[in-house]
């Protein structure tokens, strides 16, 4: 087991025990131990021995924290709700129902597809549960398109279509708002998504965004995502977050988001004991 040496203040010397299951996440952050998520049964002494698991795969989580008793960065509040949109939304409209798009989430039955039909007026945005860079999101303008739809996906997950061109992304890590920048739209592109096409831009960033971020995310602990906000007419829409987000805006920027890890880190840590 590698420790990792950190000056706390100039008082106390803390030594944190870190594994990481995902070596490009955590590329470049000191003295971190890299273990094959596969074999995280057979090195249980090591991970008894660590004091933060960093990276997990969503399949290691609930035997890291519920049957290891392990801390793990990000925390299981960010995986468990950014593992399922359809949770993460229910999240959202229970602690922020203000800014949640107007959303039904039924069983695609053949009534609730009538139901739909006869209320909701095209075109509007439907999504897979689980799914990201865009993918599993779709508008849907017309009856063909959303009985397509229907047909493949066992969950109705639907949302009014927001008239924008692009859309914040806010990058919360820790216990604070890191960066944020503006996603925008390719010429007639629908998707918003670097990985999409679109273009970022770090100019004139809502503070009212970073603000809703920071609440939800506290009040959520969510400590690790990438969450996209959404402006219409001044009034913010959180549309979903990701755990493990593209680092593009922060490596533009020279954020230096291992560092601010291993600073959370530390300092939970230190208060948690």
């Amino acid at each position: 087991m590698t420790v990792v040496s950190l000056s706390l203040g100039n008082f106390q010397l803390l030594l944190m025990r870190l594994i990481s299951f995902d070596p490009f996440r955590s590329l470049g952050m000191p003295g971190v131990t890299y273990i094959k998520a596969e074999l995280v049964f057979a090195q249980r002494e090591l991970i008894d021995a660590a004091d933060w698991l960093i990276f997990p795969e969503y399949w290691q989580v609930n035997s890291l924290v519920y049957a290891y008793k392990k801390r793990i960065f990000p925390s299981i509040n960010s995986y468990h709700l950014g593992h399922d949109k359809i949770e993460m939304t229910r999240a959202f409209q229970a602690l922020v129902p203000r800014n949640v798009p107007d959303t039904k989430i039924l069983a695609s039955t053949p009534s609730h597809c009538d139901d739909i039909l006869d209320t909701w007026i095209f075109p509007f945005v439907a999504k897979e549960a689980r799914s990201s860079m865009g993918r599993g999101v779709f508008l849907i303008e017309n009856r063909h398109d959303f009985s397509r739809y229907a047909k493949a996906n066992s969950i109705l997950y639907l949302q009014e279509y927001l008239p924008i061109t692009r859309d914040l992304r806010v990058v919360y890590i820790g216990d604070r708002v890191i960066t944020a920048y503006w996603r925008q739209a390719p010429i007639q592109g629908f998707h918003n998504n670097v990985a999409q096409g679109g273009t970022i831009s770090y100019a004139d960033i809502p503070n009212q965004a970073l603000q809703l971020v920071d609440k939800v995310a506290q009040g959520l602990g969510i400590n690790h995502a990438g969450f996209d906000v959404a402006e219409v007419d001044g009034q913010y829409y959180l549309l979903e977050f990701n755990t493990l987000f593209g680092n593009l805006g922060l490596t533009e920027q020279g954020i230096d988001s291992g560092a601010i890890i291993m600073d959370y880190l530390r300092r939970q840590t230190v208060s948690n004991g």
